[in-house]
C-alpha cells in the first residue's frame, strides 16, 4: 500500500461525503511549472469552498495540509508532501467578475492575467500589471504580487479565507498585514476568494498599459521556458538580477537546473532537472552573491515538501559570512 492509500484508508468514511477529487500519490512534476518535484501524499482538488470547509472539518489536525495555486512559483522537493496538498479548482474557484464600476471579486484559483482581462472590459484601471504575473489570485494574495511599479496590496479591498478548522473569516486590507512580496495573514488561512478595487479607466488607455507590459516579458523574461518567475526578491536598493550577474552567476548551470542568460533572476529547467538541482543552484547563487555583496537574498519561489533520504542543501551552502 502506498503512502497516499495508507492516509485515505486511515480516514476511511470521514471523507466519504466530499464532491471533490481526491488522488493518492499524485505527482507534483505535473502542476508545478518547473515540470520538477516529488509526489504529494494525497492531492485533494475541492468542488467549491463549502466542499474545502467539510474537508478541513474532516481532516484531523496531525494530519498535514498544504495549499498549492497553480504551481508557477513553486519548487517541491524530490521526497514529496506529507499529508493532503490542496488545489482549488478553476471551476469551483477560479471566476472573476466586476461587481461594480471599480470593483471585481475573483476567486483564489484565478488566473492573474484573467483578473487583467476582466479590468480591461469592466473599464478598471490599476490591474494592468496583473496581465504580466504567470499566477493566480491566491498566491498574488498571499505573497503581495507585483510588478511595473503595482503590488497587489494597493488594490484588495478585502480577502474571504478558511482556517484549519474549515471556519470562515473575512480579512480587510489591514488584517493582511502586506510588506514587500509579504504578508502577514495566518499561514493557516486559505483563501477563497477576494474584492479588489481600482479606478475608471479608458479602455484604450489599459489596452496601451497591457500591451507594454506583455512587450516587456516578451523582450526580457524567459516566458517561454520552464520556469517558476522570479527566483529571489530584490534587495533594498538593487535589484536582485544585477546582483547575480555581478556575483557571475549569469548562465550558471548545476544538473539541468541554470539561471537564464536572458533574465539572471529566472531559474529554468532545461529539460531533466530534479527539484534537488533547482534548488542546489539557488543556494550557490545565495552563496556566490553574499561573497560577491555581503547582500543576503531572500526566496520569492516557494520550496515545500522533503528532501529525498540522504540528501539536504544548507542555507548559502552553509556559507554565512
Amino acid at each position: 500500500m502506498t503512502a497516499g492509500e495508507a492516509l485515505l484508508a486511515k480516514l476511511g468514511d470521514r471523507l466519504s461525503g466530499l464532491r471533490g477529487r481526491l488522488t493518492p500519490d499524485a505527482g507534483m512534476e505535473k502542476i508545478t511549472w518547473f515540470r520538477a518535484g516529488g509526489p504529494a501524499d494525497v492531492l485533494f482538488q475541492p468542488a467549491d469552498e463549502e466542499d474545502l470547509a467539510a474537508f478541513l472539518k474532516a481532516v484531523p489536525a496531525e494530519i498535514p495540509v498544504t495549499v498549492v495555486g497553480i504551481g508557477s512559483n513553486l519548487l517541491v522537493r524530490e521526497g514529496g508532501i506529507r499529508g493532503f496538498v490542496v488545489r482549488l479548482s478553476a471551476k469551483g474557484f477560479g471566476e472573476a467578475e466586476a461587481i461594480s464600476p471599480t470593483t471585481i471579486r475573483a476567486g483564489a484559483a484565478t488566473p492573474d492575467k484573467r483578473v487583467a482581462a476582466v479590468a480591461l472590459e469592466a473599464g478598471i484601471g490599476g490591474f494592468h500589471f496583473y496581465h504580466g504575473i504567470p499566477g493566480g489570485i491566491g498566491g498574488a494574495l498571499r505573497m503581495n504580487a507585483g510588478a511595473n511599479g503595482v503590488e497587489t496590496r494597493e488594490r484588495v479591498v478585502e480577502v474571504r479565507a478558511l482556517d484549519r478548522k474549515g471556519e470562515p473569516h473575512v480579512l480587510t486590507n489591514a488584517d493582511m498585514g502586506y510588506a514587500y512580496r509579504h504578508s502577514s495573514a495566518p499561514r493557516d488561512l486559505i483563501f477563497t476568494s477576494a474584492v479588489l478595487e481600482g479606478f475608471p479607466e479608458d479602455r484604450a488607455v489599459i489596452r496601451a498599459a497591457m500591451d507594454e507590459v506583455q512587450h516587456h516579458r516578451e523582450t526580457v523574461q524567459p516566458i517561454r521556458e520552464k520556469t517558476g518567475g522570479s527566483t529571489f526578491k530584490n534587495p533594498s536598493g538593487t535589484s536582485a538580477w544585477r546582483e547575480i550577474d555581478k556575483a557571475g552567476c549569469r548562465g550558471l548551470m548545476i544538473g539541468g537546473a541554470q539561471m537564464s542568460p536572458m533574465h539572471c533572476n529566472f531559474m529554468i529547467n532545461t529539460g531533466n532537472a530534479t527539484g534537488y538541482d533547482l534548488e542546489y543552484l539557488g543556494e550557490t547563487v545565495r552563496a556566490r552573491v553574499l561573497e560577491h555583496s555581503g547582500i543576503r537574498l531572500e526566496w520569492e519561489i516557494k520550496r515545500i515538501g522533503e528532501f529525498k533520504p540522504g540528501r539536504s542543501i544548507d542555507e548559502f551552502l552553509g556559507r554565512m559570512l
